[in-house]
């Protein structure tokens, strides 16, 4: 059960983060352990991904991870609770806002995005993809294509600063640069009457750095397999890296942010 008033959240990246699939076990239960012991002592527990929310869940129900989350941030921007009977609704007006703001988003850069996709078709062999609520995505056949792709894209960035991107990996999904991971942690914090200071971020790739950054989160860590550009980013910033991966590495971070909590 969440705390009744949170003095703190531990915002985890779900996969690379959490779990591992190629890791035995590809979650730890000493880490929900450790999780249900902070809860306890007034953390919210978050899930914070690029998976959508029916995802999340069923990614929670597929490697045996019992314990609800309090929140779950999906789509690197949605803000969820859990309702009566387990139903999930949204949290304040923030997810309202975003699908307002990815409207404008299209609409005002319709220009840019049609560039970029003529340039993903006619130079890449990467895919620009359309989804059925109207979101926008790219998936590259390599890394290297896709740091191609991101560097096309960045040149728009730099022309019209609200272009925002999340990627992991060969993948890459457009969204308004005010709604991401970190600022979604942000607003969930405000609503919940906290600010960075009482906050704890961990993940592992590219679309995890919004969040990984004290103006959202005074703790940040990595896991093992965090990628080397995270780490980089998570170094400069006075934050921990674990050795081990995943669960395993996330039971480090607790350990070396609240290891003296009882």
């Amino acid at each position: 059960m969440p705390a009744r008033n949170p003095t703190f959240i531990l915002s985890f990246d779900f996969d690379g983060t959490l779990v591992h699939p190629e890791s035995d076990p590809v979650f730890h239960p000493m880490l929900g352990q450790m999780i249900q012991h902070l809860r306890n002592q007034g953390a919210a527990w978050v899930i914070n991904t690029g998976r959508s929310l029916p995802q999340t869940l069923q990614g929670l129900s597929q490697y045996g991870i019992f314990m609800e989350p309090d929140y779950i941030i999906a789509m690197e921007c949605d803000i969820h609770k859990p309702g009566l009977f387990s139903k999930w609704t949204d949290f304040g007006p923030w997810n309202k806002q975003a699908r307002k703001a990815h409207t404008r988003f299209v609409k005002d850069h319709q220009a840019s995005l049609n560039s970029i996709r003529e340039m993903v078709e006619n130079q890449t062999q990467a895919q620009f993809l359309t989804g059925e609520y109207g979101e926008l995505g790219i998936v590259a056949t390599t890394d290297e294509e896709m740091e191609v792709i991101c560097s096309f894209i960045d040149t728009h960035v730099r022309q019209f600063p609200d272009i925002g991107y999340n990627r992991n990996g060969i993948y890459l999904r457009f969204a308004h640069s005010g709604y991401s991971k970190g600022t979604a942690l942000s607003e969930l914090a405000r609503l919940l009457g906290l600010n960075a200071s009482h906050c704890f971020a961990a993940g592992d790739n590219l679309n995890d750095l919004s969040m990984l950054h004290p103006r959202h989160a005074c703790m940040i860590a990595t896991p093992g397999n965090g990628l080397p550009e995270v780490k980089a980013h998570v170094q400069s910033h006075g934050g921990f890296i674990a050795t081990r991966y995943a669960s395993e590495g996330m039971m480090e971070a607790l350990t070396h942010y609240f290891g003296g909590k009882s």
